[in-house]
């Protein structure tokens, strides 16, 4: 099996990451198989932690992702492994009890905070795009879907922002966008950036079909 393209895509929370993730997923799914890994997936597990010892995690420092896995993982894809990936539960700030069964792929993105901040993880990427949205924006975007799909109040929401999510995303995330091929203002609302790396990607697809 010839070695998948790999796509890293990071940026801010709520920067639009995952929207563009499945933009090119819709766009090649039907002739070529995309593999999304979701780097939130990979939070390390906390089975030994107290619930009140979880919630008060750094959920936004690099040092809360199992890179050892994740890099292990995408390694195995690689090597043509069919690998069983952690799924993460955030109401439950832990990893859940089930499993996704990933095979390997022809596309393989690699979504989160980190992806572009962490040395192994940028060695394995074949294109590097940074989602580069105004904080403002994240910000309500995060504070909407926190309570809305994860169960958290506002309150808490408001403070994690404060107290973790905006100081490291000035530490590790922002600094990161250095490292990037392409950056994406606005995030999925930048239909022309985005049609610029599905070309880009479809060149490279193409040659490699060849």
């Amino acid at each position: 099996m010839k070695k998948p393209l790999i796509i890293g895509i990071a940026g801010g929370t709520a920067s639009g990451k995952t929207s563009i993730s499945h933009h090119i997923q819709e766009m090649y799914d039907d002739v070529t198989t995309v593999r999304i890994i979701r780097q939130d997936d990979y939070y390390k597990d906390q089975s030994d932690k107290t619930m009140e010892e979880r919630v008060a995690t750094n959920y936004d420092h690099p040092s809360s992702i199992d890179t050892d896995l994740l890099v292990a993982h995408v390694n195995s894809l690689i090597q043509g492994e069919t690998i069983e990936k952690p799924v993460y539960d955030f109401v439950e700030h832990n990893r859940s009890n089930i499993t996704e069964t990933c095979r390997p792929s022809d596309v393989l993105i690699l979504e989160g905070l980190f992806v572009l901040q962490d040395e192994r993880v940028r060695e394995l990427l074949d294109i590097k795009v940074f989602v580069d949205t105004e904080a403002d924006i994240r910000f309500i975007r995060r504070l909407l879907r926190d309570v809305q799909e994860r169960g958290r109040s506002m309150e808490s929401v408001v403070n994690q922002y404060i107290s973790t999510v905006r100081p490291m995303h000035e530490s590790f995330v922002e600094p990161s966008k250095k490292y990037a091929d392409i950056i994406i203002p606005e995030g999925g609302s930048n239909t022309v950036a985005i049609d610029l790396l599905i070309t880009k990607i479809s060149s490279i697809i193409h040659h490699t079909m060849l």
